[in-house]
């Protein structure tokens, strides 16, 4: 595995890893996630090139100013790690805020893409799974340490069921650092106020959805999401019936993209890629 950096167009630096071989694939963390989310997948993605960024103001990239936090911005950003690493062009693994990304790369810059897998994420949000994540993103956690905050966040999601053992506990080491007075968040605090700025702009973006045409395309889909809905899910599988869609059972926002139905859906995908 390689870890790096690169400097974004404004200097911020950009931390990235990339291990393996074959073809090239970007994976974007959520909005206030990190690279650490695709520990879960990455031993099963056989014949892959995998590149995993943290976005600016996340992990162990360099924050930066909080409206610079959006999803023009990151595309840019992806672009620049690609142009970084020879990267003419690659496929985009993108858990929710990076199937967003994926989604405005594809409407600007659709030839440096191979291919799309969507995780929990399409042209329509719903506004109920936003207002929750804006009375959260940018404050500090309650809980003080790690399996505190694990049986937390398994008593807020009582619809997430068959958790692999210890899978809580890895998730929350992922998205909080453990400090000498407790927990404190991966991302920069900031980043609550560009996520709440942005909702008085909130549209649907079928036009960015639809510029994935050519493209072979995925989407994994949590049974109980409260981002992506049925409805939405089921437009965008009339939109593109060559889509390979799982809706993974006893999973909400996001899948940890390791299940049976994830994988398979996944795996199709990248057989379709080579």
């Amino acid at each position: 595995m390689t870890r790096g950096s690169v400097p974004a167009a404004d200097g911020v630096r950009l931390a990235y890893d990339d291990e393996g071989t074959g073809t090239p694939m970007i994976a974007l963390a959520g909005i206030t996630r990190n690279m650490g989310d695709f520990d879960f997948v990455a031993p099963h993605l056989e014949g892959v090139r995998l590149i995993r960024l943290d976005a600016r103001g996340r992990g162990g990239s360099q924050h930066a100013p909080w409206e610079s936090y959006n999803v023009l911005q990151e595309a840019a950003d992806v672009l620049a790690l690609m142009d970084h690493l020879g990267i003419a062009r690659a496929a985009i693994l993108g858990t929710s805020r990076g199937g967003l990304v994926a989604m405005v790369i594809a409407a600007t810059a659709h030839d440096r893409l191979t291919g799309v897998c969507l995780n929990d994420i399409g042209p329509v949000i719903e506004r109920a799974g936003l207002d929750a994540i804006a009375d959260y993103i940018g404050r500090q956690p309650a809980a003080r340490s790690y399996p505190e905050a694990a049986a937390a966040r398994a008593l807020a999601h009582p619809l997430v069921t068959n958790v692999p053992e210890g899978r809580w506990l890895a998730d929350v080491e992922r998205l909080y650092e453990q400090t000498a007075t407790g927990l404190a968040l991966r991302y920069d605090p900031a980043l609550g106020d560009s996520f709440r700025a942005s909702l008085a702009q909130l549209a649907e973006a079928w036009p960015a959805f639809d510029a994935f045409a050519g493209l072979p395309l995925a989407l994994i889909h949590g049974a109980h999401s409260a981002i992506l809905s049925q409805a939405t899910a089921d437009e965008m599988c009339r939109r593109r019936p060559d889509m390979h869609y799982a809706r993974v059972p006893g999973r909400g926002h996001v899948p940890w993209l390791d299940e049976p139905e994830a994988l398979a859906a996944i795996r199709a995908w990248l057989a379709e890629l080579a």
